[in-house]
């Protein structure tokens, strides 16, 4: 399992330079509920819970899928921010749609 979150952060660095992602639970939800996100990765670590209680919710109604990783340190790190993030959607693969597939099959239950 540490070995496919890597591959999750991973993957998240490659999106931040060839795709579009937004991030932050504000924008991350306007996404979902607009039908632009193709994928939503939060982080476990984030206090107080209820920030990002309804991301996973929201997810599932409308579709997308939702993947947990521990540590909002290394999601801001993976999403080439100088700060902590607690979500991001990514909007665009920016060409990754395979490695897309592959991650979403292996770490989500859709």
């Amino acid at each position: 399992m540490v070995e496919d979150i890597k591959s999750v952060y991973g993957f998240i660095e490659k999106v931040a330079e060839k795709g579009k992602i937004v991030k932050g639970v504000n924008e991350v939800t306007k996404h979902i509920e607009r039908g632009n996100a193709k994928l939503v990765v939060s982080a476990q670590d984030v206090d107080p819970k209820e920030i990002v209680m309804h991301l996973p919710i929201l997810c599932k109604e409308k579709g997308v899928p939702f993947i947990e990783v521990p540590s909002k340190t290394e999601l801001g790190k993976s999403a080439k921010l100088p700060v902590n993030c607690s979500s991001i959607a990514i909007i665009d693969f920016g060409g990754l749609d395979d490695e897309a597939k592959n991650i979403i099959e292996k770490l989500t239950n859709k």
